[in-house]
């Protein structure tokens, strides 16, 4: 294998930074980077924990890693954009470090991979951020003009689970039609056509709830939220993302403690995590309508499709529409390098931001 396969992989989470090298398509090492608690609390920002994650990505790269030809990072919240391996630049860097479209940790990873890249002299990229958008034209309206609906989504793993379905089922994926639910600690579930993900709910704000997330909420009690004096925006935000789903209900965002709880006996506990398959299961029926039908399958992935007491519930209430198939998990980081590899092979150029 030559130098030109060797890919550094970044990937900030909430309250982890992962990192991993591949050589090729096989991962040599990687390590999950815990932030502590108490460091991250210092933070009112985001972007002020770039420089604390950096190093420590830093640190470890420096120990395990010699020889590097990409580094590619987490896409975040940029402007929209069709999917694809995107070269970092400065445009890039800089709607990142405005948080565009909202405040996440994943607008850290064009930067933390841009870092990387310059010390070892070769290019930085980013495979299908979460601004991902490739929505159709009707699912853009939202109800009032003052507001349009945007394609905020898990974008990475619902291409990936796309053109793994593809493979498994022998469809061609340019002719596939699914209807996808990455679920994590935020839920997207989507119609995906040809590959193209043509309509999706916010995770940050619309659709099921999630662990951690409220999902979409009664309007008209929640403009009376808004106004009781009990909250400023900064904590309304917070209970929407954040302390929502969940841990508003059960107070965590552990499934493997809601599932502990409920094989105690904990009743809260069961309606609550069946109302969250509920949730979910009446989105992906809204999403077999936006393909009129003909689905081909539905596909399970994420962390919490290792939840079997979370897919059986889904899999009863929708198993009529076509087959369910089951990816735990996200495979986030080969993604990511799989990305990289394809422009490395000349099997694709990199998109320019």
């Amino acid at each position: 294998m030559t130098r030109t396969e060797n890919i550094l992989v970044v990937n900030p989470g909430s309250t982890t930074t992962k990192i991993a090298l591949f050589v090729g398509d096989r991962q040599e090492r990687a390590e999950v980077i815990r932030h502590p608690t108490e460091m991250l609390q210092r933070f009112v920002h985001v972007w002020e924990q770039y420089g604390p994650r950096l190093e420590a990505v830093l640190v470890w790269a420096s120990a395990h890693v010699q020889e590097v030809s990409a580094v590619v990072g987490l896409g975040g919240l940029f402007r929209p954009l069709h999917g694809g391996t995107y070269l970092v630049n400065e445009k890039m860097l800089a709607d990142a470090r405005a948080n565009l479209q909202g405040e996440h940790p994943s607008n850290l990873g064009c930067a933390m991979a841009d870092a990387i890249a310059r010390q070892h002299g070769c290019d930085a990229f980013v495979v299908d951020p979460v601004s991902v958008d490739e929505l159709e034209p009707l699912a853009r309206y939202s109800g009032h003009p003052a507001i349009q609906r945007s394609s905020l989504s898990h974008a990475l793993n619902i291409h990936a689970a796309a053109q793994r379905a593809a493979r498994e089922l022998s469809i061609p994926l340019s002719s596939s039609r699914f209807v996808i639910a990455h679920l994590g600690g935020g839920i997207s579930v989507a119609p995906v056509r040809g590959g193209n993900i043509i309509d999706v709910n916010d995770a940050s704000s619309d659709g099921p709830f999630s662990p951690e997330r409220t999902g979409g909420l009664p309007l008209q009690q929640f403009i009376t939220l808004c106004f009781s004096g009990k909250y400023n925006e900064r904590e309304l935000r917070t209970l929407v993302r954040g302390k929502g789903g969940l841990v508003a209900y059960l107070g965590t965002n552990s499934a493997l403690e809601v599932e502990e709880r409920i094989a105690r006996g904990d009743t809260k506990a069961r309606e609550t995590y069946e109302a969250m398959a509920y949730q979910i299961s009446k989105e992906i029926g809204a999403m077999t309508a936006v393909l009129a039908g003909g689905v081909q399958a539905i596909v399970l992935t994420g962390g919490l499709a290792s939840s079997s007491v979370l897919v059986g519930w889904i899999t009863e209430r929708v198993n009529f529409i076509g087959p369910v198939l089951v990816y735990p998990g996200e495979d986030e980081m080969r993604s990511l390098a799989r990305g990289a590899l394809r422009v490395l092979r000349g099997e694709m150029k990199a998109l320019e931001y």
